[in-house]
């Protein structure tokens, strides 16, 4: 009902739309050359379809942004909130005939508070650009997406985004104290806080979190901020099965031991990053799993870790000596989707998160999907929090094996709402997954959904078409 409130504009109503966008904009910030706005279509997801932009638009302030809103507002045109779109479920991608409000040059750090240990940013500024700018305080910034170094703080909000660090610190959502949102109608609405506690009416500032644009456009963002922890050291576990290696998992959880990281490749990616990069991964493995510290004594972490590693069946336990041989096996790990890209030219990238206990269970699953449907499938995980990511490779010039690919995906979704899980820990829903929501969420939690939708948005002109 909401999205046939509004329509693809005419050619006559795209050249208002355009005067009314330059009443409030430089000319530098309107691009409407149809070979440029093209390039904005979509983000990184497979299978998604994406709209022609009628123009794309690059603000600099948060009066711009408001001007933006106001104009589509008043002539209901559908505006697509982006970042660096390297998101994987088509949450970014075009309507067709709207108005893409790219927020990448709004990029600019505001304030770091050692104090209060905190940040003030802009949705523009790259993960990786605030974290080094905040080390230099002696502070941290957890949240790391394998795409740290092109991803924008803006992005990792818009899907409550986690990454390798979760086990231990938690993600995207867990840092976000207040936010300054510009609703659908142009107006500024700030919640949330700079205080360390805070419970004054509805959390509003975790019901934008995640809502990819969909219910207003985040303009700036206070985040939290922890002391800078040591240096990580890590350690390498061999397993003669994925059953093995999270039976590992599982002992070194229950435990009580908490890792900054514990992450699990399976050999189809072990064999991928060894062909990309050549870094002398050991291929005779079936799971290869990384386990770090960052505690005051990470050895002692990581050899009482390894005796756990041996007890489920280990075949070898190798810590690394020092922060450069650490760094090098997260850095195998952080090129896993690139390398499995590689195997066939396109992939589509699951997003399943189960209990840790079903982990075992998921992973032996998607190696019978792959079986199956005659397709390499190769699984990264981040096995301490049950978010794992299979991983679909396929030639999508063959029709045949990309019909294979999409049912494989799904069946992967299906097998992962069976163990008790979801069908994403932190890519987000986007376009890939909107029928995957309705079965998670059941018929009230939609209706419920929809209506926060229409309360903040109900022209529907806020990222129609995702999520929904």
């Amino acid at each position: 009902m909401i999205m046939s409130r509004i329509q693809a504009p005419s050619d006559e109503t795209t050249g208002n739309l355009v005067d009314l966008l330059l009443s409030g904009l430089p000319p530098e910030a309107v691009l409407v050359d149809p070979d440029v706005t093209a390039s904005y279509g979509h983000d990184m997801a497979s299978f998604c379809e994406a709209g022609v932009p009628a123009v794309v638009v690059l603000p600099r302030t948060v009066e711009q942004v408001q001007h933006v809103m106001r104009v589509a507002t008043e002539l209901r045109v559908p505006v697509v909130p982006q970042g660096a779109r390297t998101g994987l479920s088509g949450g970014a991608n075009a309507s067709e005939g709207s108005v893409v409000l790219s927020l990448t040059k709004m990029d600019r750090i505001l304030e770091i508070n050692p104090v209060d240990r905190l940040a003030v940013v802009e949705p523009g500024v790259i993960n990786a650009t605030l974290s080094r700018a905040v080390n230099e305080h002696g502070l941290s910034y957890p949240p790391d997406p394998s795409s740290w170094e092109m991803c924008t703080i803006g992005g990792n909000i818009g899907t409550a985004s986690g990454g390798l660090c979760c086990v231990k610190y938690g993600v995207t959502a867990e840092y976000v104290l207040g936010l300054d949102v510009v609703l659908a109608d142009g107006r500024l609405m700030s919640t949330g806080r700079r205080t360390a506690k805070g419970v004054a009416g509805y959390d509003l500032t975790r019901l934008f979190v995640g809502s990819e644009g969909s219910l207003g456009i985040v303009v700036r963002a206070t985040l939290a901020l922890k002391p800078q922890p040591p240096r990580q050291l890590v350690l390498a576990a061999e397993f003669a099965s994925a059953a093995a290696a999270c039976d590992a998992v599982c002992r070194i959880m229950a435990g009580g031991h908490v890792p900054s990281l514990l992450e699990l490749m399976d050999r189809t990616t072990v064999k991928a990053v060894n062909d990309l990069a050549h870094m002398g991964l050991p291929e005779t493995t079936e799971a290869l799993l990384l386990a770090a510290f960052d505690t005051p004594d990470p050895a002692a972490d990581l050899a009482a870790v390894g005796e756990l590693c041996e007890a489920a069946g280990a075949t070898q336990v190798v810590p690394a000596d020092d922060a450069a041989e650490s760094e090098l096996l997260l850095q195998a790990r952080r090129m896993s989707l690139t390398a499995l890209e590689a195997v066939k030219g396109t992939t589509m990238i699951d997003d399943v998160c189960v209990p840790r206990s079903k982990l075992g269970e998921l992973i032996e699953g998607v190696e019978r999907v792959a079986e199956k449907y005659g397709l390499t499938i190769g699984v990264c995980a981040h096995a301490g929090d049950g978010n794992t990511h299979p991983t679909v490779c396929f030639d999508a010039a063959d029709p045949d094996e990309s019909r294979r690919a999409r049912e494989s995906f799904d069946e992967i979704m299906a097998l992962g709402l069976e163990l008790g899980g979801t069908i994403t820990g932190e890519h987000g829903v986007g376009i890939l997954k909107k029928e995957w929501l309705a079965r998670e969420l059941g018929p009230v939690g939609m209706e419920m959904q929809r209506a926060v939708k229409s309360a903040f948005d109900p022209l529907g002109i806020l990222n129609p078409g995702k999520l929904f």
